[in-house]
């Protein structure tokens, strides 16, 4: 590679760090000096719970009125800026740079070659920031299960996270009380899905004026490919393969793009996140993946089951349609716009369907078809 390295210094057990300079000793700092936990200074920064959070997190559905036309709300939501195709940004970037690219944007995941081997690295970015403005706790927890779950539906088995943490400002309690809640939260999830941080940085003072940004605590993961031939996309592939959800439709529609965009309401309770079934579902979908039973697969989110299939039918070939048949004990609304955690839906033939099955049975793990 045409490189140059050099020797700067070696690993001591003296317990402190010595820096010279021509000879002579300049530096000599105790190590635990500068570690957290150690000496390290650590900020005890006063924090509040927010007025507003009990007050906004009082959402139930007989407060919006039933949909006259389920055709021009989804048509609405798809083209709710968070939702709606993000070509005008992309288009103006080459996303095939060093021609590695294997899957480029509009997936849930990007995925590169490694050069000289069979793998690739799959790699997400998410958050949503209503959630984490809902309940910074569980929506840290969200972004990083997010994150994991979209690298899982490309193929690749979640590594580690970095972060981008955008709050306002820490001096104000309750902004620092939005910030300690959502780093508990992504810390909880890491753990559970095994992703370490490796690092990332804190944007705080994001403001004008009196008003500070939604919590937006941005989670990037990496993931592995141990085979590059496994990546998935999103789109349906042929007529008459089946569509099946991997983990159950429960229609929350607190904290929904639906919900703001159609009502203009920013409420909560958000989904239910259960970190020990959200590693069950993208252990399950890997699992399938690998054993080449499915042929898409695209999780949900921002805009529930509706737009969940409408993005896998704007990717496909021309001719492709879809028939849902779902036996349901919810609302319409709920049913299709509802932003379910721990939900893939996936494509695959009907032959497939019996060893999908199994395999979920093996790891006690709920699909639909």
């Amino acid at each position: 590679w045409e490189l140059d390295c050099t020797r700067v210094g070696e690993v001591t057990d003296t317990g402190m760090l010595e820096v010279y300079h021509r000879g002579e000793k300049v530096v000599a700092i105790p190590s635990e000096a500068l570690v957290l936990g150690g000496g390290a200074p650590q900020y005890d920064m006063p924090v509040r719970e927010p007025d507003y959070f009990l007050e906004i997190n009082n959402f139930t559905i007989e407060s919006i009125p039933k949909e006259k036309d389920y055709n021009k709300t989804l048509l609405t939501l798809l083209s709710a800026p968070n939702i709606t195709s993000k070509q005008f940004v992309f288009r103006q970037y080459d996303s095939t740079v060093r021609s590695n690219t294997v899957q480029g944007p509009s997936g849930d995941a990007a995925v590169i070659r490694l050069k000289g081997t069979q793998k690739g690295l799959a790699i997400s970015t998410d958050c949503n920031g209503r959630y984490v403005y809902l309940n910074p706790r569980i929506g840290g927890q969200i972004a990083v299960a997010e994150s994991a779950r979209n690298v899982v539906c490309s193929g690749g088995e979640p590594l580690a996270i970095t972060n981008c943490l955008n709050f306002g400002n820490p001096q104000d309690p309750e902004i620092y009380w939005q910030f300690k809640e959502a780093v508990t939260g992504i810390g909880e999830a890491c753990r559970v899905l095994n992703t370490p941080v490796t690092g990332g940085n804190v944007s705080f003072y994001n403001e004008t004026g009196d008003t500070a940004v939604y919590p937006t605590p941005v989670i990037g993961m990496v993931g592995i490919l141990e085979n590059i031939g496994q990546n998935t996309t999103i789109e349906f592939k042929d007529a008459g393969d089946f569509i099946v959800t991997l983990g159950a439709l429960n229609g929350c529609l607190g904290g929904s793009e639906y919900l703001r965009t159609i009502h203009g309401q920013i409420q909560g309770p958000i989904p239910h996140l259960n970190l020990e079934l959200e590693m069950g579902i993208q252990e399950l979908c890997l699992g399938a993946i690998k054993k080449g039973i499915i042929k898409s697969a695209h999780d949900l989110s921002d805009g529930g089951l509706a737009v969940n299939i409408s993005e896998s039918l704007v990717h496909a070939k021309p001719g492709l349609g879809v028939r849902l048949d779902v036996e349901r004990k919810l609302e319409n609304n709920e049913l299709l716009f509802g932003e379910c955690q721990s939900v893939i839906v996936v494509s695959l033939e009907e032959p497939a369907l019996y060893e999908l099955i199994l395999l979920a049975q093996e790891l006690d793990m709920h699909t639909q078809t």
